[in-house]
């Protein structure tokens, strides 16, 4: 079952790719809950690292949301490998023009703690009246606050999987176990993954024992070169029994952009909308810049939600979101040392 939907996408996307441009249109306009033609403005660098005594490179993976007029991210801060290379941050601001000014809290002073912790997913969970945060480990982990406003007020890590899935280990050689994402439907709540090497994960376990008892990962989808479905899954609903799946990928050149497909369950299967490196979902293909270019990356983010419980219901013509994006011109360090910057897409065609 695993390979006979890994097999249909599979085919789905190659025929996708090699559509000549009328057809392609013609199948982007039968997701009419998505503009036909997807494009983007981007924002200057809006937040950098801090200048103190972490002296971190880069800030990366942003997850917001927007309560009440204000926006609340979490992001990864990330230096030089070494004791936390990899950390969490929150901080929260009500104009995006003074987003670089607000205040970091690092989340290793909470219960937290330190060590490695990156690629945070935020969202409420209704049933439970808890705000959660999701956020890789080296495992898939989790940590639980009733009070958005208090940083400080975060739980302990407690781990959604004991070890790594043996369906994930079977394929992780040459990748990494990355990018947690939890959705949930009516009935279930599933969570995302990437190896770095060309899978996408899915667990589920029924809403009423979330976080507990996550099921063993089933491939949702599979590519033969690993850069065309590499990491950093967001998977969204658009409140009309239509999802859509986001993943980053590599292009050619070595840039980050993002596919896309769509489908009427989280389940699956999907369909291919924006899924190509000409045709992105994001990209530098379709992203024009407010002045210079100061990145070809669009990469690792999150829409902009204001309806923040665990459906992440989205609005399809409306959206915005917050990346992070490099410098093309530093090649000289280490990955962990790239200067990573945030920051934000506005659509900028018609609505639907």
């Amino acid at each position: 079952m695993i390979w006979s939907v890994v097999l249909t996408t599979l085919v789905a996307t190659t025929i996708a790719r090699k559509l000549p441009s009328s057809a392609s249109s013609l199948l982007r306009r039968q997701h009419d809950n998505l503009p036909a033609n997807l494009t983007w403005s981007s924002t200057s660098q809006l937040v950098y690292p801090k200048d103190d005594s972490r002296h971190d490179a880069g800030i990366k993976d942003p997850s917001i949301i927007s309560v009440n007029g204000t926006y609340h991210v979490f992001a990864s801060t990330a230096k030089s490998a070494g004791d936390g290379s990899y950390s969490l941050a929150y901080f929260n601001f009500t104009d995006f023009s003074k987003a670089n000014s607000a205040t970091f809290f690092y989340l290793d002073q909470s219960a937290i703690g330190t060590g490695y912790r990156a690629a945070p997913e935020i969202f409420y969970f209704e049933p439970h009246k808890l705000w959660y945060l999701v956020y890789q480990n080296g495992n898939a982990a989790y940590s639980t606050n009733k009070d958005l406003s208090n940083p400080a007020g975060w739980s302990a890590p407690t781990n959604f999987y004991n070890g790594t899935p043996a369906t994930i280990e079977n394929n992780l050689t040459g990748g990494y176990w990355v990018d947690m994402w939890v959705i949930c439907d009516s009935a279930n709540c599933h969570l995302f993954s990437s190896d770095d090497n060309g899978h996408l994960y899915r667990s589920q376990t029924p809403i009423s024992k979330f976080p507990s008892g996550m099921s063993e990962p089933v491939i949702v989808m599979s590519a033969p070169e690993k850069f065309d479905l590499y990491e950093a899954s967001n998977v969204y609903s658009l409140g009309n029994g239509t999802y859509l799946l986001l993943v980053e990928c590599i292009s050619t050149g070595g840039d980050r952009y993002f596919r896309s497909w769509t489908s009427n369950k989280i389940e699956g299967p999907w369909t291919p909308l924006a899924a190509t490196e000409q045709h992105p979902f994001m990209g530098a293909a379709n992203v024009a810049f407010d002045g210079s270019a100061w990145t070809k990356s669009i990469s690792h983010g999150e829409m902009i939600r204001t309806i923040v419980d665990q459906s992440l219901t989205i609005e399809p013509c409306e959206m915005r979101y917050l990346y992070q994006g490099v410098d093309p011109l530093v090649t000289n360090v280490t990955y962990n040392n790239l200067p990573w910057r945030l920051g934000l897409l506005t659509q900028t065609h018609s609505k639907c």
